[in-house]
Formats: structure tokens, sequence, C-alpha cells
């Protein structure tokens, strides 16, 4: 169990789960189906691709928790893992095995699409999620960036292997067409991501304070860093509210779906900001966040219905 953990096995799920419903409930949608859309993997080829993400995700848990092992002796004494029930030296043949697995299946994959190029892809993500957890990290903004990137980049990922071969100069308008919808939501899936970084920042101020970290409360004080963490969130409903307007209005069931399960969530989240200060008021923020961004995501599957 102290490995799965380590891993963040329920995180790894969610990548899982959100890469399937991509391919199964997304290119399968009416409005793509009747122009004739396909895509350009098999089941093989696709199973291949999501071990290829879940893989290097786990690579990039394992890595940081083993530099986060002086901040996490204040932040989670009770969960840290590394040092105490998984040996250092154990850890990093894990994050070794798991980045070796997740780009060799990225180069099966990008070799089945005759696209060799993309394996890069997963290189870059590895050499990324290493740079972060060794330095970025410990710096203001660019290390939450980065990480609300990689989570926007598992989507985007899908469709750039399942879309892009398929493109030819007849066919392009339609599949950019389909892919700006994937678009959306990676963009949606950043922002959501970017508060968490922020409020998984505020909750662990006094563990990255000791461990020298630079993060944004540390920089500016936690009272500071809670109204920028509120302007995101703002800014975020701002999106999703235009978004609602502009392409949803019409759509009753859509509609309600994102106010009371987008909205709604993201508004208490921004008012708990205000006034948020213990430990427990940032882990329950970011509890929501998270299945906020899940709930976002999920909201694919109304469309084949609809």
């Amino acid at each position: 169990m102290n490995l799965l953990n380590l891993i963040r096995y329920k995180n790894l799920f969610m990548i899982a789960f959100i890469q399937c419903i991509i391919k199964y409930v997304f290119f399968d949608l009416p409005q793509f189906k009747n122009a004739n859309l396909t895509t350009a993997l098999d089941a093989t080829s696709f199973t291949c691709l999501v071990l290829a993400t879940v893989c290097i995700a786990a690579a990039g848990y394992v890595i940081n928790d083993i530099y986060d092992v002086e901040a996490d002796a204040i932040n989670k004494p009770k969960k840290a893992i590394v040092g105490k029930s998984i040996s250092e030296d154990f850890a990093n043949n894990l994050f070794i095995g798991f980045t070796v697995t997740g780009i060799i299946l990225g180069i099966y994959v990008a070799w089945q699409i005759d696209k060799n190029s993309f394996a890069t892809l997963f290189l870059l993500v590895s050499a990324l999620l290493y740079w972060y957890a060794t330095s970025l990290k410990q710096t203001i903004l660019i290390g939450n960036i980065l990480v609300s990137f990689l989570v926007a980049l598992s989507i985007l990922i899908v469709g750039i292997f399942e879309i892009t071969p398929m493109i030819t100069p007849d066919s392009r308008d339609a599949y950019l067409f389909m892919f700006k919808f994937l678009v959306d939501y990676a963009v949606f899936a950043f922002l959501i991501n970017l508060i968490r970084e922020l409020v998984k920042d505020l909750e662990d101020v006094d563990g990255d304070h000791k461990a020298g970290y630079n993060t944004l409360p540390i920089a500016i004080g936690r009272d500071r860093a809670c109204k920028v963490a509120f302007g995101f969130c703002v800014l975020t409903i701002m999106a999703v509210v235009y978004y609602v307007i502009t392409y949803l209005f019409e759509n009753q069931i859509l509609l309600i779906y994102f106010i009371f399960l987008i909205v709604g969530p993201l508004s208490y989240c921004a008012i708990k900001l205000l006034s948020a200060k213990s430990k427990s008021d940032f882990k329950q923020l970011s509890l929501i966040l998270k299945i906020t961004m899940v709930l976002g995501i999920c909201s694919m599957i109304l469309l084949k219905f609809i």
C-alpha cells in the first residue's frame, strides 16, 4: 500500500479515466462520427499511450517525494513514505524504472502511427518533471505553472496522437474543430490545477519554508498569496461563465451542470480563500478543486446524450 500511495495511484487512475473518456466518449460523439472523422490509435496502441502517460506521471510523483523528504517531514509527517517505509535508493530505482517504461511505450505508440518525432514529448515531459522536482518547485509560480501545463498536456496528448496522423488537406478544418474542443477542456484543467497548486503551497508553507523553498506564500506572505489564488479563482469563474453563455446557454442540461457542479464549487472556493487560515481549510479547498476539475472533464459524457 505504501508503494501505491507513493505513486499516487488515485491520481494515476484519474489520468487514465480522463484519457479513456476522451477516446471512447468524446471521439465517439455523433457530430464527429457523422462527419466520418476517425482516429489513429487502435485499442492496443491507445492502452500503451495511457500506460506511458501513467508511468511518467508515477515517476514524477516518486522523484518529487524524493526531493521533498525534508519538507514532508513537517507538512505530512504521518504520510511521508520515502526514507521511512521505502528507502531512497529503492525510490530512485522506481523513478528510473517508471521513466524508462513510459518512454519506451511512448516510442512504440509514436512508431505505430508513423510519427516518430512524437516520442520526444515523453522525453520532454520526463525531463520537465525532474527539473520541477529538483529546482522549479522551489521558485515562485514557475513550478505551479509548469505542473498545471503538464496536467493540461495529459488531455491534449490524446488528441495529438489520435487526430494529427489523420489530418489531410480536405479534413483539416473538421479535425481542428474537434481538437479545439480538447483545447478548451485543457485550458479549464490548467486553470483549476493552477489554483490547486497555489492552495497546496498555502497548505505546505511551514515545511516548504524550513526546506528553503521560495513559493508564493513564502515570498509575499500567506494573506497576499490567498488573494492571488482568489484572483485566479475569479478569473476561472469568469472564463467558465463566458464559455457557458457563449456555447451552452441553449442547452439546459449542460447549463445546469456547469452552474451547480463547476461555477458553484469554484465560487465557494473563491469566498473561502478570503478567510482560510488553517491547514485543514486549504486541504478542503484542494480536494474541492480536484473534484471540480474531474467533474468538468466528465461533462464530455453529457455531450454524448444531448
